[in-house]
């Protein structure tokens, strides 16, 4: 009789090559069988009738602020909180306290993950003036998922806002590098136009369209220029999604679930707990967003979790810290808007677990298939919850989606064959690993 170290009975599948209703057998961390597995035993088995197998979902864009202040998220919580939303791995990004620019931080990081990742973890490498030079041999290691530049809205020498210095870090290595794409000088340029103690709506006013065009577009000339492919982060306006489609040959593009989900009139409701980079927009971006999503030009779908403390949300704009947690309430979120007719499952497992696998080069990740590894989201696509503050793992202890009704919620996450996460409780250990990249 074969033998695996888990079976997963009864569950539909969503597989490259369309949904089956078919067990799935994990050996070594790996999947090793799909098909009928009904005479075979396993140490652990898990009856997944009436649920969706979904391919390990992938987060591929978080601040999880380790090193930084543990009272708003570390690695441990960061991570749990993925693994409760139905997330098995995440991208963490470098703009940390000391932030992650050279070999010895990358490789500090590296260790201090070990025991305490619930999920798996690659890592950003921030591109700064002063590391230019190290950046092609930084991005080869196995556990980098890309460089990121900040081109506009970022802090000291991670900011690399003119073309001459943007174009040094082009010709330095060859994988695709990531992108804040705003424009910097546009940026400070209108930041004396506004008065503290304005309304919040102001945000999406100050950081405007053109701020974002005008930096996708600097971006892409110099991306031609170099052949140097490119990822453009958390694209936000119409103008872009429209002119970067004929700029496929050197670049690929995120959405976040925010752009999907919330429009303008969040200001409102939520004030300072709306307040991100770029900035939530009106309905009109919203709608390209989503034909976008529909017609293929974006890749992947990502949360930008950015945690800041209550009283740092709270302050007057625009002193309010821009960035929302994102990473435990992206999953919910995308299967309510599969269930309003939004878009299919498949496409969402290209856009969550495929596309970021693919763009980024991640090993094993992204499909159910013989071979990668056994990592699966598996969700109850009639369950309907509302997301509620008391359920966030992360410290800070918010989330902009509070009260909002879904259809939709994940109910077990595997990574690499171990059962993380089941009915909202983390189970055994963390035990989650770098992801390797092809480099």
């Amino acid at each position: 009789m074969t033998s695996y170290d888990l079976i997963l009975r009864g569950g539909r599948c969503v597989l490259p090559w369309g949904e089956e209703e078919v067990d799935v057998g994990v050996r070594a961390g790996r999947i090793a069988a799909l098909g009928d597995l009904r005479t075979a035993e396993a140490a652990e088995v898990l009856d997944c009738a009436g649920l969706h197998i979904l391919p390990g979902l992938i987060d591929p864009h978080v601040h999880l602020r380790d090193p930084g202040d543990p009272a708003v998220e570390t690695i441990e919580t960061g991570t749990k909180a993925a693994i409760l939303g139905g997330i098995t791995a995440v991208f963490d990004m470098p703009n940390t306290s000391p932030a992650i620019t050279g070999q010895q931080a990358l490789e500090d990081k590296r260790a201090y993950v070990k025991g305490r990742a619930w999920c798996d973890i690659g890592f950003y490498v921030g591109a700064a003036r002063s590391n230019i030079g190290a950046l092609a041999a930084l991005e080869a290691n196995p556990d980098v998922c890309a460089i990121k530049v900040f081109a506009g809205s970022s802090t000291g020498d991670l900011m690399v806002e003119d073309d001459a210095s943007l174009e040094r870090v082009m010709r330095s290595g060859r994988r695709r590098i990531a992108y804040h794409s705003e424009d910097e000088y546009r940026l400070q340029g209108r930041k004396p136009l506004y008065a503290a103690g304005g309304p919040h709506r102001l945000h999406a006013e100050w950081r405007d369209v053109e701020c974002a065009f005008l930096g996708t577009r600097r971006l892409m000339a110099l991306a031609r220029e170099t052949g140097r492919p490119a990822h453009i982060l958390h694209v936000s306006t119409a103008e872009e999604l429209g002119y970067l489609k004929d700029f496929r040959d050197v670049a690929t593009v995120e959405v976040l679930v925010n752009h999907l989900s919330q429009t303008d009139e969040a200001y409102d409701r939520l004030g300072g707990y709306a307040v991100m980079n770029p900035p939530i927009r009106d309905a009109r971006h919203q709608e390209a967003a989503w034909a976008a999503v529909r017609d293929g030009t974006v890749d992947c779908i990502g949360s930008d979790h950015a945690p800041h403390s209550r009283a740092a949300k709270e302050r007057p704009w625009p002193a309010t810290a821009a960035g929302l947690t994102g990473v435990q309430t992206l999953v919910p979120l995308m299967l309510d808007h599969v269930n309003a007719g939004r878009l299919s499952l498949g496409r969402l497992v290209d856009l969550m677990a495929a596309g970021p696998a693919r763009v980024y080069g991640a090993v094993g990740k992204g499909r159910l298939a013989a071979g990668y590894d056994a990592d699966f989201t598996i969700v109850d696509m009639k369950r309907a919850r509302t997301i509620e503050e008391s359920w966030i793992a992360s410290p800070c202890g918010w989330t902009p989606f509070a009260g909002q009704r879904v259809t939709g919620w994940p109910v077990m996450t595997v990574v690499r064959g171990h059962v993380a996460m089941r009915d909202d409780t983390a189970l055994g250990a963390p035990e989650g690993r770098p992801v390797s990249f092809h480099s």
